[in-house]
């Protein structure tokens, strides 16, 4: 599918508009039902105009990765029940931010990424070969 003016595809799935397509160049696939995870809280790393901030990459949460996102202001481990956030731990999959992603690349901090459920917008901001780099679904 052909980018937008803003450089994004796809807006949340659905109203006949073909399918998102991942940083492998395939149909974007889900990152996590449980817990419900991408900015839409459909289970995928889709975006649109409106996510800000890029909410693209499918990641595999770390307790380093946890650890320095907490200290970098956006603590994703404590559990927020009135905004229906359980709070992440280890090995939960989510959607972060790809600028998130790659400060943590730089720091050396970076976790795992599912590149199959990684949102094409991703690529704005990190590069493929670090992205597979640290890939869990390249065989």
């Amino acid at each position: 599918m052909p980018l937008d003016d803003s450089g994004w595809s796809g807006g949340g799935g659905g109203g006949g508009r073909a399918p998102s397509r991942n940083v492998m160049g395939g149909t974007l696939e889900a990152c996590s039902l449980s817990p419900m995870t991408g900015f839409f809280r459909n289970g995928c790393c889709d975006t649109s105009r409106e996510d800000v901030g890029s909410h693209t990459v499918c990641v595999v949460m770390t307790r380093e990765f946890l650890a320095f996102s907490k200290q970098a202001g956006n603590d994703l481990s404590t559990p927020m029940p009135e905004y229906g956030f359980p709070g992440l731990k280890p090995g939960d999959r989510w959607c972060l931010c790809a600028p998130r992603w790659q400060e943590a690349l730089d720091a050396n901090s970076a976790p795992r990424v599912v590149l199959r459920a990684t949102h094409e917008g991703a690529l704005q901001y990190c590069e493929l070969v670090d992205l597979k780099r640290y890939a869990i679904d390249l065989s």
